[in-house]
């Protein structure tokens, strides 16, 4: 006996029965989408609105809700205002967030180019127990910050390096040369070796060969260790609390500063503080976040 055919309203529920998985299958990502984006979301909203709010308003109790005042109601009644945290901040700030670029940007850069120097000694022209090296480079990632910081504060003073940025900026450079020179490594591993090889019988060297051929194709991999260092200098607070002062140190000490000053008065500012702190990173991504992902999946798959 032969088994019976479908019948018609059969294969007709059946387009409609997948439509109505989709459907749902759709729905529930969309839902959980959503619940990410609150999730994430929701400590900046607190920060925007406490730091609209003038510091009577301020309770942390009631942190979630809108400002009773508004900072433009505020002001019609001749008293402080939602602006006066925003204003009170930037005065704190302003001085650090100079200094901070001008140690974030050079760091970023100089430890990004020494990485790919290594990362092209490493991957492409390779010497007698160069993987040993390159484990060796790579220890340091794994070595708390905090267990170096005795020694390395007592070594700033023995060598009289000056409490401020410029003791930062060799930190950060020399702190993140080992995730360079990894995602390098990884980066030139994709390039094929008959390159190396072409330039060799056209008689280029080795630095002839990086700058010539390497570099013009680098720059995914640039795109991810600029965002890296950069993010990762600016945000450091460690490093700058025991190898700076207040008066030369980065924004991270000077918020960290403004916000024990305002703890106990006023929540608003040490917000606007934040947020202040936090946008130039923040633009970093969103400006340069698919290039950061397609930088990053470059050479994956070797």
């Amino acid at each position: 006996m032969t088994a019976a055919a479908p019948t018609s309203a059969a294969l007709s529920l059946a387009p409609a029965a997948r439509t109505r998985r989709r459907i749902l299958s759709r729905t529930a990502k969309y839902v959980l989408l959503v619940i990410f984006v609150v999730v994430v979301l929701t400590p900046v909203y607190v920060l925007v609105v406490t730091s609209l709010k003038p510091p009577a308003d301020v309770n942390p109790a009631t942190s979630w809700g809108l400002p009773i005042r508004w900072p433009w109601e505020a002001a019609t009644e001749g008293g402080p205002t939602g602006f006066d945290n925003w204003t009170l901040a930037w005065n704190a700030l302003a001085p650090s967030l100079g200094r901070t670029f001008a140690m974030t940007i050079p760091a970023a850069l100089i430890s990004s180019m020494l990485g790919s120097m290594n990362g092209f000694v490493f991957s492409l022209w390779r010497f007698p127990h160069a993987n040993l090296v390159f484990t060796l480079v790579l220890f340091g990632m794994f070595i708390p910050y905090q267990a170096i910081m005795t020694p390395l504060v007592q070594m700033k003073t023995t060598l009289g390096m000056p409490s401020n940025v410029v003791t930062l900026l060799i930190v950060h450079i020399i702190y993140g040369l080992p995730i360079c020179t990894l995602i390098f490594r990884n980066y030139y591993e994709s390039v094929p070796f008959e390159i190396l090889e072409a330039s060799r019988v056209d008689g280029a060297g080795m630095l002839r060969t990086f700058g010539s051929i390497i570099l013009p194709i680098s720059v995914p991999a640039f795109v991810v260790t600029i965002i890296w260092q950069f993010t990762s200098a600016w945000n450091d607070f460690l490093f700058a609390m025991f190898l700076s002062d207040t008066s030369g140190g980065p924004v991270s000490l000077a918020l960290n500063n403004l916000a024990q000053g305002a703890q106990l008065s006023n929540y608003g500012a040490s917000m606007a503080g934040a947020l202040i702190a936090s946008a130039p990173t923040l633009l970093v991504y969103i400006i340069l976040g698919k290039y950061f992902v397609g930088g990053l999946m470059s050479g994956s798959v070797k």
